[in-house]
C-alpha cells in the first residue's frame, strides 16, 4: 500500500484528505485506508504540545515530496480525525 496513490489533486492542484491518526505508535507509517476512505496513520510522537501534528505534516512532506509549508492541518487539531490540506507547486 502506499500512500501516493490516495492522493488526488484538483485542477487548481489542491488535495483535500481526511486521515485519522493513531500518536504512540512504535513507528511513523501510512497503516491503512478506512471504508470512507479516510486515511489512517500511524505516528510515533505523543499527542501533546503538538508532536504529533508536526511529526504528521514531516511524514506527509517525506513521503509526498512536498515542501512543509505546503501541507496544513486546516480542522481538528487536536483530534485524531484531521482534515489535511496539500498544495502541488508545479513549476
Amino acid at each position: 500500500m502506499i500512500l501516493q496513490d490516495y492522493i488526488k489533486y484538483d485542477k487548481n492542484n489542491i488535495c483535500l484528505l481526511s486521515i485519522k491518526v493513531t500518536p504512540k505508535a512504535n513507528k511513523t507509517e501510512f497503516f491503512s485506508v478506512l471504508e470512507n476512505w479516510t486515511l489512517k496513520i500511524r505516528l510515533k510522537a505523543v499527542p501533546e504540545d503538538w508532536k504529533a501534528n508536526k511529526e504528521l505534516i514531516k511524514f506527509l512532506s517525506k513521503e509526498l515530496n512536498i515542501n512543509k509549508n505546503n501541507i496544513e492541518i486546516v480542522s481538528w487539531k487536536t483530534d485524531q480525525l484531521k482534515k489535511i490540506k496539500i498544495i502541488r507547486n508545479i513549476k
